[in-house]
């Protein structure tokens, strides 16, 4: 699934003690806990701003539920108490010494900030593991009353600081829950995918969460004033990303390191986590959402590594059908107009996030993990497998065929034209949604695409009414064959669920996004290593779609939009071989592109199908 940005306010309410899920008027935090406010020491010297709240009845001992944050802990003030504390308001009443922790060069914390700060391993070096195991270490020594044993959590950058931890790992680290970890901010999580920048989400992230800090404090940086609630025009009168650092109202350090970084180079690699996940012998629950819009592709990277890198282990996949961190709140029954049929929120937090931390951590209850926890979507149904992907299934080829249509066979020989054909207009992008917004948001995840569907610039296949249902589950890839006159292009590919006409609720011939994403034509052969695109010349791209478990169901049909460019989610490709970040008014042509559909060019898109089963 694309994998994109979600309001950092939205997010700061799902992490922030004093504003999450599951809230009762009739349990007191002040009641049962004592709050303390500390300052841990660092092995450097510097002290990391710490809250602990911890059970006023000491005639038990209690594990420790630790998450370590860049997006503040309030409320701040001894006194000041929150109204739940934890993943939901489930763990205060069972019981719980819940840590929450600013970390290194955040809020009330010293030392300095460096964004996702990779792992040194080398000697007398200080990094977020190291600084995870510290705070562990002096949490079991000097909190009162714990049993020995830490819990991590953590959603999107406070589950990157669980995936932190979980290397060179304390031996008190005894259950670990890194809920949509960014894994490789160059490759799908957060700011790139296929070698595009992720324009509207990088400039609204740093900007909030980015800027230079010059003391510790309590107060957030404050949301950025586009002065206009219409992102694509605020973006395209922007013009190149590197002219965001002319924007903004305060150093904003991180963006011009990013705009140093346009390749997939030391820089980036250094900060790819799943080579460093080794030795992971504790139990690990990681959480995703099919629909998430930021840290999509993560969760799935960390699973395989950890199952690719640790044998035997304990690690469990839950995805649900939730955007970004959604199911830390609300029932989980629907986004927007898609629905769900049950409260899927409530069932993980009931059913899987509590009886997997009471198990490891207090002993108590029951938990007989599969490897894989998944939600169905369109069949609306909770699935356990003991591998992902599962292992019956097969690989099937959707081809590109003449006249729009899509289908299972590849094209014959005899076809009148062997290609379709736009113009790219980088002063006229596609749009990535309807809506007028500056924030990317999430409500695109499940758009109705008939918006894009009516441009020239947006190819459309769409196969007939199925006559049964196909059940997707595992990696969705693109295959396409094309060319342009241009020097370089961007190529989007989109997996639409298009219900019949008469479907009922008003969603008749809504074309629900199922999942899509980009790829930049000169990082065609290497991230690392881009060439330009010769014009005229076919050229081979594939690329990853993410995984799906989704089915289509009887009298829907399958479509795939192809296009070009997908604003302002992504950065615009001037269609020349330049360096985009810095490129010129001048550098942005129009371009003509060619999607090929012959025998021996046959563009696809591969699905991982299930098996049908004998009646």
């Amino acid at each position: 699934m694309v994998a994109r940005s979600w309001v950092h306010a939205a997010l700061v309410a799902v992490l922030s003690p004093s504003a999450l899920a599951g809230q009762s008027p009739d349990f007191s935090i002040r009641d049962r806990y004592t709050k303390s406010e500390l300052m841990v020491p660092m092995r450097d010297g510097a002290k990391l701003f710490t809250i602990v709240y911890s059970p006023k009845d000491q005639s038990q001992k209690y594990p420790v539920l630790l998450t370590r944050t860049g997006y503040g802990i309030p409320p701040y003030g001894p006194d000041n108490y929150a109204s739940s504390i934890g993943p939901n308001i489930n763990y205060a009443r069972e019981g719980y010494i819940v840590v929450y922790q600013d970390v290194r060069g955040r809020f009330r914390s010293e030392g300095e900030f460096i964004h996702h700060r990779p792992v040194e391993n080398r000697t007398g070096s200080v990094d977020e593991s190291t600084d995870a195991y510290d705070t562990i270490d002096w949490l079991i020594k000097n909190v009162p009353n714990n049993n020995g044993r830490v819990g991590m959590w953590g959603i999107s950058w406070p589950g990157w600081e669980v995936a932190m931890a979980m290397i060179n790992a304390h031996p008190a680290l005894k259950a670990a829950s890194p809920q949509a970890p960014p894994e490789d901010q160059f490759m799908g999580d957060d700011y790139h995918s296929g070698g595009a920048f992720e324009l509207a989400y990088g400039f609204s992230w740093m900007t909030g969460n980015a800027q230079q800090r010059n003391a510790p404090t309590d107060q957030p940086s404050g949301r950025f004033n586009y002065g206009t609630p219409d992102g694509y025009d605020f973006f395209m009168r922007m013009g190149a990303a590197a002219n965001a650092s002319k924007m903004f109202t305060t150093s904003v350090p991180t963006w011009d390191i990013f705009m140093s970084h346009g390749t997939y180079d030391d820089y980036w690699k250094a900060r790819n986590v799943p080579k460093d996940l080794n030795n992971i012998t504790f139990p690990v629950l990681i959480v995703a959402g099919w629909f998430d819009d930021q840290d999509f592709y993560g969760p799935f990277r960390m699973f395989n590594a950890i199952n690719a890198r640790n044998k035997p282990n304990k690690s469990t996949l839950v995805v649900g059908p939730w955007t970004h961190g959604s199911w830390a709140r609300g029932g989980g029954d629907s986004i927007y107009a898609i629905k769900f049929g049950s409260r899927t929120g409530e069932y993980y937090r009931d059913k899987i996030e509590l009886p997997f931390f009471n198990y490891y951590l207090k002993d108590k209850g029951e938990w007989n993990p599969t490897k894989a926890i998944v939600f169905e979507t369109g069949a609306n149904a909770w699935r356990t497998y003991d591998q992902w992907p599962p292992k019956d299934t097969d690989t099937r080829s959707l081809y590109l065929h003449e006249r729009g249509k899509l289908a299972f066979t590849p094209p014959p020989a005899n076809v009148a034209t062997t290609f379709d054909a736009y113009v790219s207009d980088p002063w006229k992008p596609v749009p990535y949604t309807a809506q007028i917004r500056t924030s990317e948001g999430n409500f695109y995840t499940v758009e109705d695409q008939r918006f894009a569907a009516t441009r020239p610039d947006v190819l459309v296949y769409e196969t007939e009414p199925l006559t049964e249902e196909i059940t997707l589950s595992g990696p969705v890839q693109a295959m396409l064959d094309v060319s342009t006159t241009g020097t370089d292009g961007d190529w989007v590919a989109k997996l639409i669920d298009v219900y019949p006409s008469d479907a009922p609720g008003g969603m008749g011939g809504y074309q629900m996004l199922l999942t899509g994403d980009i790829l930049r034509g000169k990082f065609r052969k290497s991230l690392s290593k881009p060439e330009p695109m010769v014009p005229g010349q076919v050229s081979h791209l594939e690329f990853e779609l993410g995984d799906k478990n989704h089915t289509f169901l009887k009298g829907h049909r399958i479509m795939v939009q192809i296009q070009s460019s997908w604003f302002p989610m992504f950065d615009r490709n001037p269609q020349t071989f330049v360096d985009i970040y810095h490129a010129k008014d001048s550098d942005y042509r129009t371009a003509t592109q060619r999607v090929y559909r012959s025998p021996s060019n046959a563009s696809k898109i591969r699905l991982t199908v299930k098996k049908k089963t004998s009646a």
